[in-house]
């Protein structure tokens, strides 16, 4: 297996005369987390559905854990969990139950079945509901059993689509800490989200899909770098070193603040360049901040949308 966990160049995908995927390319190192972000439409169910086997491209080379998509589909269901915005977990079953169940589904002996079972729960802290219909576990336990689940199978690559929609703030942060930790053992992880702080929290990588067409990708850091905007924020004790700073540097003082905006790209080649002239000037800041536009005003730029919507279809 090469560096890339998945791969695909020239990812093509139509129906009927609407083109959904128009040529895109995408490469995902083990281990880490990339995250696809678009509107509605712009393609990103379709792309998790071409690279998990679901749904079959019009054309490009895709591979996905080693393995081509096209001709070796079950060898890549083999290497891949998904994990829907809708939850798969039976609710009249119990928490064990359920991934019993995956485990005969993937016809496991039921000894290993049982041990996995019990490490899975403990891990995904459902121990004391277990035994517990799932039918009754509150958003978070479900999402967190719905993951559990998809793990049975010991997957290398896991396709997270929205994975914490509908979950409360404190959920969400303990859905993040498991999919971090799934990482931190190798796992590779390609989510979709509708959260662009869930994005710019978890991604080493974002790619921003829009009309088919991959417009941005980068670090999280670096797509926001492409939005002006970006300032170096300078504190003052006195309206006088502030009044020097703005002579020296530019900028418009704050009203009312003893504060200093300077734009910057937020680099450290910037904000040393800024540090040196207060220097040399001999004016010396209270405190220092360095603010970059951050994803919803990425996402604005690039699409014309100021927040990706829920993909309801393809």
């Amino acid at each position: 297996m090469s560096d890339a966990a998945i791969s695909a160049s020239g990812l093509r995908k139509s129906y009927g005369e609407q083109v959904v995927l128009d040529g895109i390319d995408l490469t995902v190192p083990q281990g880490t987390i990339f995250s696809l972000l678009g509107p509605n439409g712009a393609g990103k169910t379709t792309t998790v559905q071409i690279l998990s086997t679901l749904t079959r491209a019009d054309g490009g080379e895709i591979r996905v854990g080693g393995y081509d998509v096209a001709a070796q589909a079950h060898m890549v269901r083999t290497a891949i969990g998904v994990t829907g915005q809708f939850s798969a977990v039976d609710e009249l079953l119990t928490g064990r139950e359920n991934l019993l169940m995956m485990g005969d589904l993937l016809h496991l002996p039921r000894g290993e079945s049982r041990r996995l079972a019990q490490d899975l729960l403990e891990r995904f802290d459902l121990v004391e509901a277990a035994d517990k219909m799932a039918g009754t576990y509150s958003g978070g336990m479900t999402r967190r059993l719905d993951l559990a689940m998809t793990l049975v199978g010991d997957p290398r690559i896991i396709f997270l689509d929205e994975p914490t929609t509908g979950l409360d703030p404190r959920s969400r942060r303990t859905m993040w800490d498991i999919i971090r930790g799934l990482v931190a053992q190798g796992v590779t992880v390609f989510l979709t989200t509708q959260y662009l702080d869930e994005a710019d929290e978890l991604a080493q990588r974002i790619a921003v899909l829009d009309h088919g067409r991959i417009v941005a990708e980068g670090t999280p850091d670096q797509l926001k770098r492409l939005v002006p905007g970006g300032h170096i924020r300078l504190t003052f004790t006195d309206r006088a070193g502030l009044a020097a700073a703005a002579q020296v540097l530019g900028g418009v003082p704050e009203a009312g603040d003893l504060t200093l905006a300077v734009p910057s790209d937020g680099d450290v080649k910037s904000l040393r360049a800024v540090l040196d002239r207060l220097d040399a000037a001999q004016i010396e800041p209270e405190g220092l901040a360095v603010h970059t536009p951050d994803l919803d005003d990425v996402f604005l730029s690039l699409t014309g949308q100021s927040v990706p919507e829920k993909e309801n279809a393809r």
